[in-house]
């Protein structure tokens, strides 16, 4: 970030700063578009390595931990439903990045995650899974993801 946006952008916020400290109400502030930086996100981002074994390892991690916090949710509501669409559509995701990997040893691994994520998503208590293998399914990759 150039040196004018910085100083432009601690301005600002240092005169937002005193305005509230002293009180007053209805102060406007102005920052033109482009001078804060874009939001921090650890999505993987598509590029050539999409295929490579990091990038995979990547895009598995992200989907076992966005699905966690969801499953959480289903969880806390005892939603055995939600529970199983939540497995179906992770498992979905997950076959998906496991297909784009050049090494054949991940894929492997992410067919058997996929596929315990499947079978936790037809199953009659899909909260054993969740208490049970899904804790540790995301090793499965350890020693894929170079």
């Amino acid at each position: 970030m150039p040196h004018r946006r910085r100083a432009a952008v601690t301005t600002a916020l240092l005169t937002a700063w005193a305005a509230l400290a002293s009180g007053c109400d209805g102060i406007e502030i102005e920052i033109p578009a482009g001078s804060l930086p874009a939001p921090v996100s650890i999505a993987p981002i598509p590029s050539a390595s999409a295929g490579q074994p990091a990038y995979v390892c990547t895009a598995v991690y992200k989907v076992l931990t966005e699905g966690a916090v969801r499953l959480a949710e289903h969880t806390v509501n005892d939603d055995a439903e939600g529970l199983k669409r939540t497995f179906a559509d992770m498992a979905a995701q997950i076959a998906a990045a496991g297909d784009r990997s050049t090494d054949a040893a991940q894929r492997a691994a992410t067919d058997g995650i996929a596929d315990a994520l499947t079978a936790a998503s037809r199953g009659a208590d899909p909260k054993a899974f969740l208490n049970g293998d899904f804790t540790t399914i995301g090793q499965r990759l350890d020693g894929t993801c170079t």
